[in-house]
């Protein structure tokens, strides 16, 4: 039996303990304040950037992995396993899958590592993840793992709803969002992930208590036939109260055997704000726009 390794960049958020728990290693991606560079999640995290941005009104800029720091993870993790499964953001939004898959050609490594364009975002990818390092367990090769993976991947149901369009209108990683500032008081669309990019779903309005309230009433609809494994909580810096809340009404569903709740890291939080909360799970047919 092939010894299999799964790893992926820094945007599947998943939490630490989970990592450990299914022996997920980590590359980090970068965020870039003006001129000074950090590696998400080693040297800045995301109360950081929240008060960087707050007091220079301005969002972080974020890149993808260098190829010398590609090179330098791909080498170590290729002394521990005889095959790799890595993860990427979706390569809408980054080069990473780019700059990993030639490293990994140059390294002839490219029979051994495969690499995954998730076409997702963060634990949009870690749900896909979780499932990979599963498998791996008991596959006898990463090809077996790389197909049911590629098989769930465009049934991953990501979603998230924003308490502020200021950091996704300044990314200008979200079509549509441009349209929206200061169209009105309390607004508050959802975004989903559709094909790998970010579209805008429903708006709400009002306070964010019953905004995120209706939004997870709205992705009940999706979850039915869904795979019962788990759900993500995602959120970067919600209330307290408003997490609880939403993990009683997934709980009043009885539905899923896990329901996680994961923090974004630093890269997610540059882009979609303090207060956003996401619901995410592996449904039973294609993502679909709500």
């Amino acid at each position: 039996m092939s010894r299999i390794g799964v790893a992926a960049d820094s945007t599947c958020d998943l939490s630490q303990e989970l990592l450990e728990q299914y022996g997920v290693s980590i590359l980090p991606l970068h965020i870039i304040l003006d001129e000074k560079e950090y590696l998400d999640g080693v040297d800045i995290q995301p109360k950081d950037i929240y008060e960087w941005s707050e007091q220079v009104k301005k969002t972080p800029k974020t890149s993808a992995v260098s190829p010398a720091e590609a090179e330098d993870f791909l080498k170590a993790q290729m002394e521990k396993y005889d095959e790799l499964i890595f993860f990427c953001i979706s390569d809408t939004m980054s080069t990473t899958r780019n700059v990993m898959q030639m490293t990994a050609d140059g390294l002839g490594f490219g029979d051994r590592v495969s690499i995954i364009d998730s076409m997702n975002l963060s634990t949009g990818i870690g749900l896909l993840v979780v499932e990979a390092a599963t498998l791996a367990r008991q596959a006898e090769s990463a090809k077996e793992v790389v197909d049911e993976v590629l098989r769930l991947r465009s049934k991953v149901n990501a979603s998230f709803v924003v308490d502020t369009l200021v950091y996704l209108y300044r990314g200008g990683r979200c079509s549509g969002t441009a349209a929206l500032i200061g169209s009105a008081i309390q607004l508050h669309p959802s975004i989903v992930v559709v094909d790998g990019k970010m579209q805008v779903g429903k708006k709400y309005r009002g306070k964010m208590d019953r905004v995120v309230r209706n939004y997870v009433e709205d992705r009940i609809e999706f979850m039915r036939g869904a795979k019962k494994d788990r759900i993500f909580i995602t959120h970067s810096g919600s209330d307290e109260a408003i997490v609880n809340a939403v993990r009683a009404q997934l709980s009043e569903l009885g539905y899923f055997k896990e329901i996680l709740e994961t923090r974004a890291g630093g890269v997610i939080s540059s882009h979609c704000g303090p207060g956003t909360l996401g619901v995410l799970f592996i449904g039973n047919e294609d993502a679909k726009l709500s």
